[in-house]
């Protein structure tokens, strides 16, 4: 969780550095050509500047997220964020190995996923042994947890 934050602070102090330092430099050089009806410099530095403020909003917004997420109100016995789970996928007839992170951190092919996604969702709050049916995009699969390793044990 500390490389998202820190990802996302980075990100944050790029877009706010563009944003006070040099979108206001080019929106003076385009204002000092002249007419800014027909200025497409200017145009395009306008329409930056309002793209990095609305993505600056969505930034802070996350990150005000992220700090309310307090460790001792994740379970120790079920799934929850941080967990990697061993999954039997009883469709596919394979084991699988899925972790649970921030949407930001999600990456289906290394096996991270999201605990806002469909499997993530159906898998929170279980434990081992139980069986969850998850209505993908690609259509229902069930799936028996194996094995569940929690954030608090991967600490210890």
């Amino acid at each position: 969780m500390l490389d998202i934050t820190k990802k996302l602070q980075e990100e944050i102090t790029t877009l706010e550095y563009e944003l006070t330092t040099e979108l206001p430099a080019e929106i003076k050089r385009a204002v000092a050509l002249g007419d800014l009806s027909e200025n497409a410099e200017y145009h395009s530095a306008k329409q930056r500047q309002e793209f990095v403020n609305a993505r600056l909003g969505q930034l802070k917004k996350r990150m005000g997220e992220l700090s309310l997420v307090k460790l001792d109100n994740i379970p120790h016995d079920r799934v929850g964020f941080g967990s990697t789970i061993v999954i039997h996928d009883e469709t596919k007839g394979e084991d699988i190995t899925y972790k649970l992170v921030t949407s930001e951190e999600s990456d289906v092919t290394k096996g991270l996923i999201s605990t806002t996604s469909p499997i993530g969702r159906a898998l929170v709050g279980k434990e081992v042994g139980d069986t969850v049916t998850v209505t993908t995009p690609n259509g229902k699969r069930d799936m028996e947890i194996l094995k569940l390793t929690t954030i608090h044990d991967a600490a210890a």
